[in-house]
C-alpha cells in the first residue's frame, strides 16, 4: 500500500459514486475513503463487497459538517476530493428545494473551504498534485433547441431549482480557482444509467414499474430529448478528468447516445419483452396486458421540463484521450438485466417508500 494514493470520495453510495469507488478501489492506485451521509438514495448494499476491502474506508458524515470534514483531511491525507455528494432529482427539487439548497450550494461550499485550508498547509510537492473534481451536470446550462450541443463555453441558464443549485456551485468551485489558485476542475454529464441507480430516476423507474405492472407515466408528447452515457463510462471520464485534467478547467462527459423519452421507454419495454416476457413474469400472468409497451400512458408534463440535452465532448477526447466504451444498446442490455436479477437491491433501494412518495408528491401529474 505505500505507494498507492488516498482519495476522498462524497457521495460514493449513491449510483455515480458506488460506480466510481469500484472502479479507484478496482483499480490498485488508490485507497478510497468515502465520506457519505446515507440520505434516502444512497445504499450502502451497493458497496457490500467492499466491506473487507484494504483500499476503502466508509465515513458516514454529512459534507455540511466542517469539523468532520476537516478531521477526515487530517487523518487520511488524501491527494484529492472527488465530490459527487448533492441531492440530484429535479422532480424532488420542484416539490421542496430546501435539501437541495442546502447540500448542493452550502455544502459544496463547505468542502471547498475546507479543502482549501488543508490545501494551502501542504508542502510544495503535494500542493502541486492535490486535485478538486467537482463532478456537475449539463442541467446547469438549461434546455436546447432542435439542433446544436453543449459546450464549455455553452452559457449558463437553470431551469429547475436542482439545475439552478448545481450552478451555483459551478459557480463556487471557479471562484475558488480564480481567487485562490486552488487547484479545482469541473466536470459536466449528460444523464447516466446503469447498476445501483436510485429507482426514482427515469430507466430504473420505468424498469421497476413495468416488472410491477404499473402505468409507465411519459411526461408530455415524450418529445424530451437527453443524451444518455452508461455510468461505468462515465468514472472512467472521472477518473482521466482527476488524473490528466488541467486545472481550472470543465470537461463536458458524454456519449452521442441522444433518445426522446417516448423512444427510450419504449426501448425498455423491448428489452423486457425479450428477458423476461409478461407471460413469464409471475406477477403479471393472467393480466390484461399482451407486452410491457402496453403499459405506456402519457401524464402531464412537469413544471420547466427542459427539452433537450446533447452533448460536445470534443474537449475531453482530444485532450485528455477518454471515448466512451459501451453503446447505448449493449449498456441498456446490461442495466436492465442488472435490475431483473437483482431484485433485493431494488427492494432495499426504492420498496413502499418510494411507491409512497411518488404517489404524495408528483402532484401534476392529476
Amino acid at each position: 500500500m505505500n505507494n498507492i494514493k488516498t482519495v476522498l470520495v462524497t457521495g460514493g453510495s449513491g449510483f455515480i459514486g458506488a460506480n466510481l469507488v469500484h472502479l479507484l478501489a478496482g483499480s490498485g492506485r488508490y485507497k478510497v475513503v468515502n465520506l457519505d451521509l446515507l440520505t434516502y438514495a444512497a445504499n450502502p448494499a451497493s458497496l457490500d463487497d467492499l466491506k473487507n476491502h484494504v483500499g476503502y474506508v466508509f465515513i458516514q458524515g454529512s459534507i455540511l459538517n466542517r469539523e468532520l470534514v476537516s478531521s477526515v483531511f487530517g487523518k487520511y491525507k488524501p491527494v484529492g476530493i472527488i465530490h459527487l455528494a448533492a441531492e440530484t432529482h429535479v422532480d424532488r427539487s420542484i416539490f421542496n428545494a430546501d435539501d437541495f439548497v442546502h447540500t448542493n450550494i452550502v455544502g459544496t461550499y463547505t468542502m471547498l473551504s475546507a479543502a482549501l485550508e488543508y490545501w494551502q498547509n501542504l508542502p510544495g510537492n503535494l500542493q502541486e498534485d492535490f486535485r478538486f473534481l467537482h463532478v456537475s451536470t449539463d442541467e446547469v446550462f438549461g434546455s436546447l433547441g432542435e439542433s446544436g450541443y453543449f459546450s464549455e463555453n455553452t452559457p449558463y441558464s437553470p431551469n429547475s431549482p436542482y439545475a439552478a443549485s448545481k450552478a451555483s456551485s459551478d459557480h463556487l468551485v471557479r471562484s475558488f480557482y480564480q481567487t485562490y489558485d486552488f487547484p479545482a476542475l469541473i466536470s459536466n454529464c449528460s444523464n447516466n444509467y446503469g447498476p445501483y441507480q436510485f429507482p426514482e430516476k427515469l430507466i430504473p423507474l420505468m424498469i421497476l414499474k413495468a416488472l410491477s405492472g404499473e402505468s409507465l407515466p411519459v411526461y408530455g408528447d415524450g418529445f424530451n430529448v437527453r443524451d444518455w452515457i452508461y455510468v461505468e463510462d462515465h468514472c472512467r471520464a472521472l477518473d482521466a478528468i482527476f488524473t490528466l485534467g488541467k486545472p481550472g478547467s470543465a470537461y463536458l462527459v458524454g456519449a452521442n447516445n441522444e433518445r426522446r423519452n417516448i423512444d427510450l421507454v419504449k426501448q425498455i419495454c423491448g428489452v423486457l419483452d425479450e428477458m423476461l416476457p409478461v407471460s413469464k413474469n409471475p406477477g403479471l400472468k393472467g393480466g390484461a396486458i399482451r407486452n410491457y409497451s402496453d403499459l405506456i400512458k402519457f401524464v402531464k408534463d412537469r413544471p420547466g421540463h427542459d427539452r433537450r440535452y446533447a452533448i460536445n465532448a470534443t474537449r475531453i477526447r482530444h485532450e485528455l484521450g477518454w471515448k466512451p466504451v459501451e453503446n447505448f444498446e449493449s449498456g441498456l442490455r446490461k442495466t436492465v438485466e442488472w435490475y431483473i436479477s437483482n431484485p433485493a437491491w431494488l427492494e432495499q433501494a426504492g420498496g413502499d417508500s418510494l411507491k409512497k412518495w411518488l404517489q404524495s408528491n408528483y402532484s401534476w401529474r392529476s
